[in-house]
């Protein structure tokens, strides 16, 4: 009888890698998905207007509360419309689910990128698996966020492209992807367009320009964006034209809307805070992709780390997730580098061996800590596999055994599986107060399509979601006029004792929130 060995287990062609990378990823990218609530801003803003395509139907003028929406192009809400037409269930899972499949899905594209640009397959699995344990790339493509799906989009057209050096028909692919993003995030596609032409001109790859493939797909890309522009245009006008076009696009380039700004080095704080560990091998990989910058791949590097790292830093606003289509360069850098590692066999760096001892260390602190101040077990058994899968890979290191890098690998993706599996993995919601049980209180005890007004100083369209109604927050003295005049308000403790007891209607308090009825005699 033969042996058992592991080494059977594992694939042994290039497809059955892509097969294994693309469960890997959609494993990962749908566990626990309605585990946490939704978030502000971006997620209670995306689904509540996703639902109310859902409802409505009108998936082409978007509307939210009835009102126009006109922040956003419509394509990602008809992705996220998916997940209810689908389940026919409407909640956190179902709205999560279809923009995190697309986002898993560009494991696999990515890994057909680097078979495209290498003749070994092994260039290609390094590079998948460095974008499929990348934390910003798995937990923004989890969210109700546009981020996820504008780099699958970005992926496929550029795998679209160099597929189509040896089939031309797969040009077409090109511009049928920009234009998802230009109907994602509009102006964005003037970027990563721009990144694909000065690949093509600074490669030298003056065939793929001629192809008539590449010209139909775009012009069949512009034609759809156009129609939807344009009929937005015709219905609302300059409106249309000052909120979307300016307001959402353009003017981030210049000015820090809504106040988020930050110095030209914000994104590479971004970096080092969530980088790690593979942004220990990105100064060896831009080294690398210098020396061979004649190759199409580091011709490639080049534009992606100059060209739109350079932009986002230049620009007037700054946002986090605005750095998540650099991940697929990120990703091809690391990749090509560790590769080459695997392939060549150099004496391996002792400040390597170095961080991943510290990152053990780090795990077995983690442990403690979890342990007493968050003892969720998810989070306690990553600490403890962290601390085993880098001290592993330190002691192999050390002994120059390159298995040290499919153990980093392995410890990774259990590491992020397990913090998917807690209830952590969305930590922005507990930056503020919990909005599932008030806005279920709001819900049952509240009108439809009546405005609730509140003692919070800003507004937050998760509650607007679970509450289903519009929740307005107001000044305490515009409280009292609105609850004259037949409103119910939701009033945290002290507000509540401004209000007169004994015209005061408690419907329920839930987290510190109570619920007003509108003063006696002004019901409606």
């Amino acid at each position: 009888m033969t042996g058992f060995s592991l080494k059977t287990l594992l694939p042994r062609s290039p497809w059955q890698w892509c097969l294994l990378l693309t469960l890997a990823a959609l494993c990962l990218w749908t566990i626990n998905l309605g585990g946490v609530p939704l978030r502000d801003w971006d997620e209670g803003s995306h689904a509540l207007t996703a639902r109310e395509v859902y409802r409505t139907g009108n998936w082409w003028h978007l509307t939210n509360f009835g009102q126009p929406y006109l922040m956003k192009p419509p394509f990602p809400y008809w992705v996220i419309n998916l997940g209810y037409w689908l389940t026919g269930q409407i909640n956190e899972g179902t709205a999560r689910l279809p923009l995190a499949v697309v986002t898993a899905l560009g494991v696999p594209l990515l890994y057909g990128v680097g078979r495209e640009l290498f003749k070994s397959p092994v260039y290609g699995l390094f590079i998948g698996a460095v974008y499929l344990t990348l934390l910003p790339v798995v937990r923004h493509g989890r969210l109700v966020m546009l981020d996820g799906l504008i780099n699958t989009c970005l992926i496929g057209a550029l795998f679209c492209l160099l597929r189509g050096r040896r089939s031309p028909r797969w040009a077409l692919g090109v511009g049928l992807f920009l234009a998802c993003i230009a109907l994602t995030k509009g102006v964005l596609v003037f970027a990563l367009g721009g990144i694909l032409t000065l690949f093509l001109l600074l490669s030298r790859q003056w065939q793929t320009l001629k192809n008539p493939y590449l010209s139909v797909g775009i012009i069949l890309g512009l034609v759809l964006t156009g129609i939807w522009y344009g009929s937005q245009l015709q219905k609302y006008g300059q409106v249309f034209f000052e909120v979307h076009i300016l307001s959402q696009n353009f003017n981030r380039l210049s000015d820090a809307v809504e106040g988020n700004q930050g110095p030209p080095w914000y994104y590479l704080l971004e970096l080092l805070k969530y980088g790690f560990p593979w942004l220990l091998f990105l100064p060896g990989g831009l080294q690398r992709a210098w020396q061979e910058r004649r190759e199409p791949w580091a011709v490639l590097v080049g534009v992606g780390t100059v060209g739109y790292l350079g932009l986002i830093s230049l620009m007037g606003t700054k946002l986090p997730w605005y750095i998540l289509p650099y991940y697929p360069f990120f990703a091809l850098t690391v990749g090509v580098y560790l590769a080459g590692v695997w392939q060549e066999k150099p004496r391996y760096s002792r400040f390597w061996w170095g961080f991943l001892i510290f990152l053990a260390l780090d795990g077995l602190g983690g442990m403690v800590y979890f342990f007493w101040a968050d003892p969720q077990v998810p989070l306690i058994l990553m600490a403890g596999v962290l601390a085993v899968t880098m001290g592993w890979a330190a002691w192999l290191m050390g002994r120059q055994d390159r298995r040290f890098l499919p153990m980093i690998f392995v410890g990774m993706y259990l590491v992020l599986s397990l913090l998917m599996l807690s209830d952590s993995w969305n930590w922005e919601v507990n930056e503020q107060f919990p909005v599932r049980g008030i806005g279920a209180m709001i819900q049952e005890n509240t009108p439809p399509e009546r405005v609730v007004y509140m003692s919070f100083a800003y507004h937050r369209p998760s509650l607007d979601y679970y509450s289903d109604r519009q929740v307005q927050p107001a000044t305490a003295s515009q409280l009292q006029e609105f609850w004259a005049s037949g409103h119910s308000v939701l009033l945290d403790a002290p507000t509540l004792a401004t209000f007169p007891p004994e015209e005061s209607v408690i419907i329920d308090t839930v987290d510190g929130f109570t619920l007003l009825a509108p003063r006696l005699g002004n019901e409606e």
